[in-house]
């Protein structure tokens, strides 16, 4: 599915022609609301954005035998976090229905936990 791609600096050109404000600054709080996200998630914080989603980590066991898919080598892996998200309901509904809209086959359907009222 995945194809297009979006860049930060993209995305700053986006919010420039909406907002007018300086690219400059706009960047600035980019980079600080990343790096507060990357900060929080450090610290073991789970950041909620409402109608967009979830930030949290999550712990991966490690394994004795764990295969390198490079070369094929046995490896040990010991336990780790990773970031993970979770879409809040606007945004799966949103994602859904774009997807349903670009594909002429798509069941009429909604995504599990997403109600319509």
């Amino acid at each position: 599915m995945a194809g297009k791609k979006i860049t930060k600096t993209e995305l700053v050109d986006r919010v420039y022609e909406k907002t007018g404000i300086i690219r400059k600054d706009i960047k600035t709080v980019l980079d600080l609301m990343l790096e507060g996200i990357k900060e929080a998630l450090v610290d073991g914080t789970v950041i909620e954005l409402r109608g967009f989603g979830t930030f949290e980590v999550r712990r991966r066991k490690g394994r004795q035998k764990a295969r390198n898919p490079k070369t094929g080598e046995y490896v040990s892996v010991t336990s780790h976090g990773i970031a993970a998200f979770r879409p809040g309901r606007e945004m799966k509904q949103a994602v859904w229905n774009a997807v349903s809209e670009n594909s002429e086959n798509a069941p009429n359907v909604l995504p599990l936990g997403v109600r319509t009222e």
